[in-house]
């Protein structure tokens, strides 16, 4: 047995390829796209290391091409989640004895793998599976994945290094286990990221997981987890269960060595899982922790001394990219009516050129939205929008789903502030604007800050420095993560851990020490080495 003290690197964050014309990186992406295009694969469920398939499947599309079937995904059943609960109780013990250096290197060889072979084919998988374009699938798929793999490793080590003081005579340690029993991770069809990060966060301080990828995210969600066992992932330590919600979920909520649920996903997704153990708490063998980032609202405020080409583009970026599909997407934006009109001006120009269509066309800056109910969901809001007299659509609002599930950028204007676009979450590519009176500055922010139920990220623009000081007083609790004129999106790992208060999630920042910490159940060991003989005190001498 080795004796040795390791330390692992601070690491630094991936840079996002170029692909630019010409490049060897663009031309091996487009070979790699063309060849994952040319035959349905099969998927099966991955328990205890073994391909399962039940016979029971599904279709994985492509988002911006709804006729192209790209495989065909097994689903759960009861048989099968017992399978992956059994699998991931057994595991355990095993796992959590592996010493945490070698636990670790199989996340760090990962990420190593994704900067090598892996890059190309996760990243053509999230562009067919998911509709990313090129440079949304490379900084989500391949940057993200490996930025979380070599912090969240990082972040371990950094975490056993925290050990209490000893006094002469007393020897204090921190043991930092695993929880005790198995972890359910939920993940959403937006990010692959997140998809590899939800069960390897705590795999790497010695859990056993059960992933259920969303099922419009099967496609690259897969090849994340093929990765993940190319790197030396042991049998059992995550188990890929794709199904149904209403099959998968109760069984595991149910059984007694459920520890946590790692979840990203809608509110009211969220709220059942959490309603559901708060009524079981009698059942499980300790109480599960659960972590959840859920929805958002997010928020743009414009001071009347902001830059108003900065907030045009912010607006631009923070709210179309990836069609609007983030949950730090731009929503509601609230400027000053100085500024109005010139910012106007430059959304109109800069939007002439925002294009959504395939993204196998990297001239295009938008895909297709996920899938036929996202389509109709998002159009439904526009059609509301079209039909009041309280808005008006001041650019796009056509939705084609002919070929695609394609939405152009859509921008509403409206004069109530409380306008439903305003308030409830679209997760599509539409932004609303709310213009104000300069001298309504304080009660247009108070507004801001009072009218979403989420609070996960926000942008503050402006030059004035006391104004931007109020702005950030005021909104303290709106958002998780703030921006001070930068736009909504774009969290890096390590360096703005994500996450967000009120009803966007429990704000455990991901890729954080905080995030990893969730996964892990302290036991302090004092040891003394000179144990007290006599249990009388002196002040008992004397009455």
């Amino acid at each position: 047995m080795t004796n040795g003290i390791y330390t692992i690197q601070c690491p630094k964050n991936e840079s996002v390829l170029s692909y630019l014309p010409g490049s060897k990186e663009k031309a091996a992406l487009k070979k790699k796209i063309r060849a994952m295009k040319k035959e349905p694969i099969d998927i099966p469920l991955i328990i205890n290391g073994e391909e399962i398939r039940t016979g029971n499947t599904k279709e994985c599309i492509i988002p911006h091409n709804h006729k192209h079937v790209l495989a065909t995904y097994h689903m759960a059943g009861p048989k099968e989640v017992r399978m992956a609960i059994d699998s991931a109780v057994s595991a355990q013990k095993e796992w959590a004895a592996m010493s945490w250096d070698h636990r670790l290197a199989i996340f760090l060889k990962a990420a190593e793998l994704i900067s090598g072979p892996w890059r190309d084919t996760l990243n053509a998988a999230t562009m067919l599976g998911q509709s990313k374009t090129a440079h949304e699938a490379d900084a989500d798929a391949a940057c993200e994945l490996m930025d979380f793999f070599r912090y969240n490793a990082y972040f371990v080590r950094k975490i056993l290094q925290e050990q209490p003081k000893g006094i002469q005579g007393v020897q204090n340690r921190m043991e930092y286990r695993p929880l005790e029993g198995f972890v359910f991770a939920v993940t959403p069809f937006n990010f692959t990221a997140i998809g590899g990060n939800l069960p390897s966060s705590p795999a790497m301080a010695g859990n056993t997981a059960i992933w259920k990828p969303a099922s419009s995210a099967v496609y690259s969600n897969y090849f994340v987890m093929r990765l993940l066992q190319d790197a030396g992932l042991p049998a059992g330590v995550i188990n890929f269960l794709p199904g149904q919600g209403r099959v998968v979920g109760p069984m595991i909520m149910e059984d007694r060595m459920l520890a946590g649920v790692h979840f990203t996903g809608s509110t009211a997704t969220f709220n059942n899982l959490w309603r559901y153990m708060g009524q079981h708490l009698e059942t499980y063998k300790s109480y599960p922790r659960i972590v959840g980032e859920t929805g958002g609202k997010d928020f743009l405020f414009a001071h009347a001394s902001a830059d108003a080409k900065a907030v045009a583009q912010a607006i631009i970026s923070g709210g179309f990219s990836y069609q609007g599909q983030k949950c730090s997407a731009t929503s509601r934006v609230y400027l000053p009516e100085s500024l109005w009109p010139d910012i106007k001006n430059i959304l109109e120009a800069e939007l002439a050129d925002v294009r959504a269509g395939d993204v196998e066309d990297f001239t295009n800056y938008m895909g297709a939205v996920i899938d036929r109910s996202a389509f109709d969901s998002i159009k439904a809001y526009i059609d509301y929008a079209k039909g009041s007299d309280k808005a008006t659509i001041i650019y796009g609002g056509n939705c084609d789903d002919s070929t695609g599930y394609f939405i152009d950028p859509t921008v509403i204007l409206t004069k109530d502030p409380k306008f439903k676009t305003m308030e409830e979450e679209i997760f599509g590519p539409v932004v609303t604007i709310h213009v104000y009176a300069d001298k309504a500055f304080s009660t247009t922010l108070d507004l801001c800050e009072s009218t979403s139920d989420y609070a996960l990220t926000g942008a503050v623009f402006a030059r004035d420095r006391q104004a931007i000081a109020r702005i950030e007083s005021c909104l303290a609790y709106s958002a998780g993560n703030l921006y001070i004129n930068d736009k909504t999106t774009g969290a890096f790992v390590g360096l703005q851990p994500f996450g967000g208060g009120r009803g966007s999630g429990t704000n455990e920042k991901v890729g954080s020490k905080q995030n990893i910490s969730r996964w892990m159940s302290p036991r302090t060991i004092k040891e003394n080495f000179n144990p007290n003989l006599e249990w009388r005190l002196g002040l008992m001498e004397e009455e």
